[in-house]
Formats: C-alpha cells, structure tokens, sequence
C-alpha cells in the first residue's frame, strides 16, 4: 500500500530514496526487537510464524518497484530454518518471485552451531539459482572462549562455487571483566586464492555501575604485505536505572599519518514513569554538506525517537530526523525526514503500518511510502548477512 500527497521533484528522489530505505529497515527492527522482548518467554518457539510486508511504490517514487517480502520461521529441536523471500511486481501486475534467503542454524553438539545461508535469485529463464552460499561453525571453547570461522562461496562462470571470503573470529576472556576479540578476513588476490585483507583487535570491558567500554582498531593490508593502521574506535556505554548513554568516538589516520577524532556519536535511552521510551541519537563529524574541513566536529544530525503503548497494546513509534541543510550549511540542523509506526495486535498476529515523510525542495513534506506487514507470529530471529563488510 502507497499513499501520496505532495510530488518531489526528481533531483530530490535519489536523495531520499536511501533515507527511505534506510529508515524503514530501522523502523522494522525497531519493531521486531521490542516484540519479541515481550512475547519470547509466552509463545512456543517450536511453532512456525510467517510474516508478509508489501511495499509500495507511488508518484513520488514512481521507479520504486512494489515489493512483497515474506518471512517464515521454524524450529525443530536442534534445527532452525528461516527464510526470506522477495517478489516484485511483474508487467502484467502479478507478482514474481526475484530473491530467496534461507538460514539454517543447526546444533551439532553442546559447543558446536554450524550455520548455512544461501542466497538464491532468477535467471533469464525464471529457474531458481543459487547465486551464494555461506557456511559457519562456531565452536564454544573451555573458559567460555569461541572461534568462528565463516566462508562465503560465490559460483563462477560454469557454476562451480569458488570461495570469496573468509573469515575467523577468536573471542577468548582474559579476565572476568575482560574479553578479546580477534577478526582476520581474507579476500581473493590478484596471485589467486585468498589472502589477508584487513584485522581487527577488539577489547571489550566491563566496569563499575555497568559501564561496558570497547575498543577496537581495524588494520587493512597494503599492496607490500604490511599491516596499516585504518580505524580506532572508542565504544562506551553506561547503565543508570532507565537511563543509558553510548558515545562513540572515531579516529582515523590523515594523509600524514597522524591520528585523530572523524566522528562522534553520542545516543540516550531513558524511560518515562508511564512507560515511554525514548532516543536520541546526535552525530558529529568533521564533514559537514555544503562546506569544506575546517578540523573540527560539527553537529550533521539529531534522531528523536519515541515508543509508546496503549491500554488496547497497540505500539506506536515515532522518529523525526534532523540534519545540515547542504545549501546552508550555517543554519544548523532541519527536519528532513518523519516516520511514523503503529502495531495493532490481532488473534492471530500483528499487524503493523510504517509511513514515511520527507522535504522536498520547497519545504513541504510528502508521504513518501505507507509500507505494512501482516504477521502471523512475532518474529524472534532476524536474516542478516553473515559476511562482515569491508570498512
């Protein structure tokens, strides 16, 4: 479903597209996050759910293809199955199926989980292919230390799956407060196979008053074999009551090598008396739209986020955006983006609407997208890729 009320004009649709997506990813998981908080401990996680999510497209995103996303989940001992699949809207107003997502996690003993993903799409036949796959085991080491190691297969031109990626991940506790964590990823290199591309070192540790702080320093390999310092970044957060406060901080190397702050994020939680969420999420970066560095960090954008629920357990949830107008950088922040969202439980399910507003350029908002979800059961798992991403 897909309302309209106002038209952007096309220079402003790219711009907002990536918002919109962005946002309603977000807003989804917001969603499913505070869902399945409430209703985990109450419902038979070996019963299957299914949920479906249509997206539509309208005059203000008139190349936005309507999408419909449907999820299911299944557990069965030891064995978890979830699945994603994607249809859009074919020319003869039908739809056709176009991605298809499983994720198998299956325990194979007390300390070993060994989790496959595979990613399927069409081909100019219609025929269902599988285009990746990625294999997991993690295995649960004494001293509540883990390993994991993760590869991804993409086939190659006669259909033979060839590894793209490889990742491994060693987490061992040092100390009752202290953990550590080591992540190698290897890439296909110009000599053939994989070879290390880039490293993290992450050091996570827990302090008074629930004060958890994380480091973590990321190195990518250069064309001469040696490790170069790429990233530092300064997790932490604190517990009060209700209330809690994360700040990160980033820091990254200049042309010349010397380190220093790119980026600020400071975020706050609290809870009101009648059960009102809120977050506020504010970032700072030394790139500013519409204007050149002047070495400092500047405010580029404030997120408002509010969740409420009635008598009736419907769930609302607003966020409003704020953030640098590129064509006056120096009057600080505007409203560039609203999303409201709204859970209505039924017998047999939930179901819940997101509706997303955006400027255009002569200062109006327009509805963007009114997306829905129908679910027969409250998802408790997300489909993520498994893959860590490049920084």
């Amino acid at each position: 479903m897909s309302l309209t009320t106002a038209s952007v004009p096309p220079a402003d649709v790219a711009f907002h597209l990536g918002y919109v997506l962005i946002l309603t990813i977000g807003t989804f998981c917001c969603f499913g996050l505070s869902l399945s908080a409430q209703t985990s401990g109450s419902q038979d996680l070996t019963k299957q759910w299914q949920s479906t999510t249509d997206l539509g497209s309208d005059n203000l995103l008139p190349e936005r293809i309507p999408v419909r996303i449907i999820e299911s989940h299944s557990h069965d001992g030891n064995r978890t199955l979830d699945k994603r699949s994607v249809e859009i809207r074919g020319t003869d107003g039908h739809f056709e199926p176009y991605q298809d997502i499983e994720r198998e996690n299956l325990r194979l003993d007390a300390s070993t989980v060994r989790t496959t993903m595979r990613m399927f799409a069409r081909d100019v036949n219609g025929r269902k292919t599988l285009v990746q796959l990625t294999e997991e085991e993690k295995h649960i080491l004494p001293g509540d230390d883990s390993k994991i190691v993760r590869v991804t297969y993409n086939p190659d031109v006669n259909g033979r799956l060839q590894p793209v990626q490889r990742e491994t991940v060693e987490t061992k506790r040092t100390d009752k407060d202290l953990e550590e964590a080591n992540t190698t990823v290897m890439l296909p290199s110009v000599y053939g196979g994989l070879a290390p591309d880039f490293k993290t070192h992450e050091l996570r540790k827990r302090g008074a008053n629930d004060t958890v702080t994380t480091e973590k320093t990321t190195w990518l390999h250069d064309v001469n074999g040696k490790w170069q310092l790429s990233e530092i970044r300064h997790n932490t957060a604190t517990q009060e009551a209700e209330d809690r406060k994360i700040e990160e901080i980033v820091s990254r190397p200049d042309a010349e090598g010397k380190l220093g702050q790119i980026s600020r994020v400071a975020s706050q939680e609290s809870k009101g008396t009648s059960g009102e969420k809120r977050a506020v999420v504010e970032t700072y970066s030394i790139d500013v739209p519409g204007t050149t560095r002047d070495g400092s960090l500047h405010l580029v954008e404030r997120k408002t986020s509010t969740q409420s629920s009635s008598s009736t357990a419907e769930r609302e949830t607003e966020q409003e955006i704020e953030q640098t107008d590129p064509g006056d950088p120096g009057a600080g922040l505007r409203v560039s983006v609203f999303v409201d969202g709204k859970i209505v439980p039924e017998p047999s399910g939930e179901q819940s609407t997101v509706t997303i507003r955006a400027r255009d350029s002569n200062g109006s908002f327009g509805i963007v997208s009114v997306d829905s979800t129908k679910a027969d059961r409250i998802p408790t798992l997300q489909i993520q890729q498994t893959p860590s991403e490049k920084p």
